[in-house]
């Protein structure tokens, strides 16, 4: 990969790299008639209420099993993590103690690692043994160097209402299927106040090809900007013509203008599909949050065409990684390979190759089968086909700055009445100039 930085994340981060070699205060105490040095960890998250309780009992356990190291986690934003990343930031640069630090995105990692705000775990991968791409589905690198674990693994494939499959007389899609008949799935689902499906918002939806058939999203290998690609004109006009003509999916100025919420569009049964991950999982069963009675079933995200195999997907996640002015990068570094290889007390896919997600999901949702179809479940998360094209190898540091960019290019297309081509045009002048920026 090319030599590259971030020209400046924010004004406070910028400032964390001076600090992250000192000024972090030393968390080492001698325990009282022991003479060993008793270590406290201070663990940086957004974990939601449901997950803290989680966590908790998790790190019960690994306090027990290691009586001189406590673990103090610190949810800044309860289940937000941009304003978590944001509050993260300034404490960072503060100088306060931080070692271990949760990230929503392999973009948010390399950010902060090509800042030098993270350490590498080159060195202590080595000690343990550990070769990364055995252990984890994603792994994080910049200049080649891995700076992150990934502890949870958020396979993305599509949900569906049963009720309105049944009322339409489809079958649970299977692999073969393709973004073409998605579209088919998405007219007949289409009922009344119901649309065929949702779109939200994000970068995901405005191309998900780019993110289950390309190494990276944004950029091809040589580092220039991907937006030029031939899916991007495909899935555009696709989007188009299933708001425009086929009125089957919910319009996106109605998506952007009303802040609508993905959870509530499907599970009130305005949706009758939804493409997503399996961060929406415990939504499923949650009918305190979410009332609804019709049981959901899973298929996998669409092929680009008949001649792709199946199986491929987009698979995201979040990162443990450790701070660089940490002094106790060992310690943190041993509870980190706890925090992402664990299985027991878990409530989400885990990140970790080994872990056993048909175990999960029985012990999830097995009492709840009247909500949700576990057998499909299983297929869309367990089957060998699974895989993703995502390479950590050619992560960027700005890779956010360039979601942003697809998203508004999407937004040109779509609200401005722009042509694909003059849309893509537009992306990937304005992609290129970032690369430039951030090229040393």
């Amino acid at each position: 990969m090319k030599k590259q930085s971030m020209v400046v994340l924010s004004g406070v981060i910028a400032a964390v790299a001076v600090l992250s070699g000192c000024g972090a205060q030393d968390s080492k105490e001698n325990t009282s008639g022991q003479g060993k040095a008793s270590v406290t960890l201070k663990y940086y998250n957004y974990d939601t209420d449901v997950l803290s309780a989680a966590t908790k009992k998790q790190i019960e356990k690994y306090e027990s099993m290691n009586p001189n190291i406590k673990i103090e986690p610190i949810t800044l934003v309860p289940g937000n993590a941009s304003d978590t990343l944001r509050k993260l930031d300034i404490t960072m640069s503060s100088g306060e103690q931080v070692d271990v630090v949760k990230m929503p995105s392999i973009e948010e990692v390399m950010a902060r690692s090509a800042l030098g705000v993270l350490a590498p775990l080159d060195e202590l991968y080595a000690k343990d043994n550990i070769k990364p791409e055995e252990e984890y589905y994603v792994n994080p690198k910049y200049q080649g160097k891995y700076y992150a674990s990934m502890i949870t693994s958020n396979n993305w494939f599509v949900l569906l209402n049963e009720d309105a499959l049944k009322e339409a007389n489809l079958p649970v899609p299977g692999f073969d299927w393709t973004w073409d008949d998605y579209r088919e799935y998405a007219k007949k689902l289409t009922k009344g106040d119901r649309y065929g499906t949702y779109f939200h918002s994000w970068g995901e939806y405005t191309n998900p090809i780019a993110y289950t058939d390309k190494p990276n999203p944004y950029v091809k290998e040589d580092l220039k900007p991907l937006f030029d690609d031939a899916s991007f004109k495909y899935f555009f006009d696709l989007r188009r013509v299933m708001e425009k003509e086929d009125k089957s999916a919910k319009p996106l100025a109605d998506v952007i203008g009303a802040k609508l919420n993905y959870r509530n569009e499907f599970f009130t049964g305005k949706a009758a599909m939804l493409m997503s991950a399996n961060f929406m999982l415990s939504d499923v069963s949650n009918v305190e949050k979410y009332p609804h009675t019709f049981k959901t079933v899973f298929a996998p995200l669409p092929r680009s065409s008949k001649q792709v195999e199946p199986g491929l997907t987009n698979i995201g996640g979040d990162y443990l990684a450790i701070a660089n002015g940490s002094k106790n990068k060992d310690e943190a570094y041993k509870f980190i390979r706890y925090m992402t290889t664990v299985q027991d007390g878990r409530i989400d896919m885990s990140g970790w190759k080994k872990g056993d997600s048909k175990a999960l999901i029985e012990s999830l949702y097995g009492s709840n089968k009247n909500l949700v179809d576990v057998e499909s479940l299983n297929a869309v998360l367990s089957d060998k086909r699974i895989k993703t094209a995502i390479s950590g190898d050619i992560a960027i540091p700005y890779g956010s700055q360039l979601k942003k960019v697809m998203e508004d290019g999407f937004s040109k297309f779509m609200l401005d009445n722009t042509s694909a081509e003059d849309a893509q045009k537009w992306m990937v002048q304005q992609a290129d100039k970032i690369i430039q920026q951030n090229k040393k």
